[in-house]
């Protein structure tokens, strides 16, 4: 069901969808960065796993992030760089949040 939710949000094999909360996150992303996506960010996570199906075997799963995983790295990494906690709108939330069937975080 994750990759499932993952291209009803607009990332798909062919490219985030026109209109869909995918290009909404985009955006988004792209303004509050100066005009960029950056690589590791929400918008480029979830466009490969959109991409190739990934979505479960990364560690983003329907019951939460998998411990050991790529997920799990993420989470870490973002969490050390935010002081101890992940942040609304960050890449951990967002991804877990749209794998889930959710919205993802707002900024």
């Amino acid at each position: 069901m994750s990759d499932q939710n993952v291209h009803n949000a607009g990332f798909t094999p062919s490219g985030i969808r026109a209109g869909s909360l995918a290009s909404s996150i985009m955006s988004n992303e792209a303004k509050a960065s100066g005009g960029g996506v950056r690589s590791g960010g929400p918008t480029s996570a979830l466009q490969e796993m959109g991409a190739k199906g990934t979505t479960h075997s990364s560690g983003y799963t329907s019951s939460g992030i998998s411990g050991g995983s790529r997920a799990s790295s993420t989470m870490s990494k973002e969490a050390t760089s935010y002081g101890g906690g992940v942040p609304r709108g960050g890449t951990t939330s967002t991804v877990q949040s749209i794998s889930m069937g959710g919205k993802g975080g707002r900024r």
